[in-house]
């Protein structure tokens, strides 16, 4: 019974930090490869919200689990669930007002400061894996 909570951490890093990449790395660029631009950006947009509430779903359960048996994974892990909120209400809304107007640099900025936290994200989820390895 005691190795349950373990494996759940385990377990349920493992899926943000394989999903966190796929998702990043992998679907964001194949749409806009495989489709126009403009469904692309569409999909994308339809994307982003259930992506950034399985992001704090995984990294919530994980650091629930995790608080009993790894007190820094859990603080890791709740940073991700917890900063992860305000990127889907605020920071992703301004990112596509700013993508609707016409501001390019504006735009920029903003989805840099997104792929950046994301970059950030993916790191504390490996580095959790590797305590937990």
């Amino acid at each position: 019974m005691s190795d349950i909570l373990p494996a759940l951490t385990l377990l349920s890093t493992a899926a943000l930090f394989g999903g966190m990449l796929l998702f990043a790395g992998g679907f964001a660029a194949f749409a806009f490869t495989a489709l126009p631009q403009a469904a692309a950006r569409s999909l994308i947009r339809r994307a982003f919200p259930p992506f950034y509430a399985f992001v704090i779903g995984a990294a919530g359960l994980a650091a629930l689990t995790a608080a009993a048996h790894d007190g820094l994974s859990s603080l890791m892990l709740a940073a991700i669930a917890l900063s992860t909120v305000p990127n889907r209400q605020l920071l992703m809304p301004m990112i596509n007002r700013a993508s609707d107007a016409g501001r390019q640099q504006r735009f920029k900025r903003l989805h840099g400061l997104s792929v950046a936290i994301t970059l950030l994200h993916l790191v504390l989820a490996a580095a959790v894996l590797l305590r937990l390895a």
